[in-house]
């Protein structure tokens, strides 16, 4: 009798953890619920921009999806629009503002550019937005 009871109790015991075990709630590591990035880039991604004078070529980046708490890195590389070219202009910035300008400077003439730009948020690096598109100087 008392080894029946003991077994009972075993039994009870384990189910009992086994049920609470289920319920515990682990951490995501660091994940956050942040609204994805939504960015606006003028000139537009995705853009063929008709050939200019230069030098200079304005960039502006808008962000219009609600700032993340930490802010956001914007990363902006201009190169020749061919494999294997390194980039000439290279910018690296970090914002809390939703508007940001940026000057692209150096163009070679007579060739097709490409610019990349990628928006991270500080907060969470898997919340990022690229986009590029091409431009050339007269």
């Amino acid at each position: 009798m008392f080894m029946k009871r003991f077994l009972y109790l075993v039994y009870l015991l384990s189910f009992s953890i086994i049920v609470l075990s289920g319920s515990c709630k682990k951490s995501g590591g660091g994940g956050t619920n942040e609204p994805a990035l939504n960015v606006e880039m003028n000139p537009s991604s995705g853009s063929n921009q008709a050939p200019a004078p230069g030098p200079d070529f304005p960039l502006t980046i808008t962000i219009k999806s609600t700032l993340p708490p930490s802010g956001v890195k914007i990363d902006v590389s201009a190169k020749e629009d061919v494999a294997s070219s390194t980039p000439f202009f290279n910018q690296s910035l970090n914002s809390t503002t939703a508007i940001n300008n940026i000057n692209i400077t150096g163009s070679p003439r007579n060739v097709t550019i490409r610019v990349s730009v990628t928006v991270t948020s500080l907060s969470s690096s898997s919340n990022k937005f690229t986009g590029s598109y091409t431009y050339s100087r007269k």
